[in-house]
């Protein structure tokens, strides 16, 4: 179906708009591990991003989502811990939705699956 992430500042009490956000799907794990980029988006005015897919089908993978935090704190003014964040998950059924939101603030995260 499809992957969809909202990161919300809560710190300022408000969407983090424009955060660049990167798709990852591993490739043959058992073999090289190695990460391939499949979507790029940023996140809009309500700090969502819904088309980080494109035109690639989800499938049955591991996926992590790179959420670039430290320019988007650095444009804020503000020194954040964690220059980027990654969430790397597992797609066991691709004809459900994963939504996969970050609550974030300068010092912190955290993330689960959402409706």
């Amino acid at each position: 179906m499809s992957i969809s992430t909202h990161v919300l500042d809560i710190a300022a009490g408000r969407p983090a708009a424009d955060v660049v956000v990167r798709l990852f799907s591993l490739r043959d794990a058992a073999a090289d591990g190695v990460w391939e980029q499949i979507g790029s988006g940023r996140t809009d005015r309500d700090g969502r991003c819904r088309t980080l897919l494109g035109d690639s089908p989800l499938a049955a993978l591991t996926y992590k989502i790179r959420f670039e935090t430290g320019e988007y704190f650095h444009k804020r003014g503000l020194a954040g811990l964690y220059p980027y964040i990654e969430i790397v998950f597992t797609v066991a059924a691709p004809s459900q939705h994963y939504h996969i939101p970050l609550l974030l603030t300068a010092n912190g995260y955290t993330t689960y699956r959402g409706a």
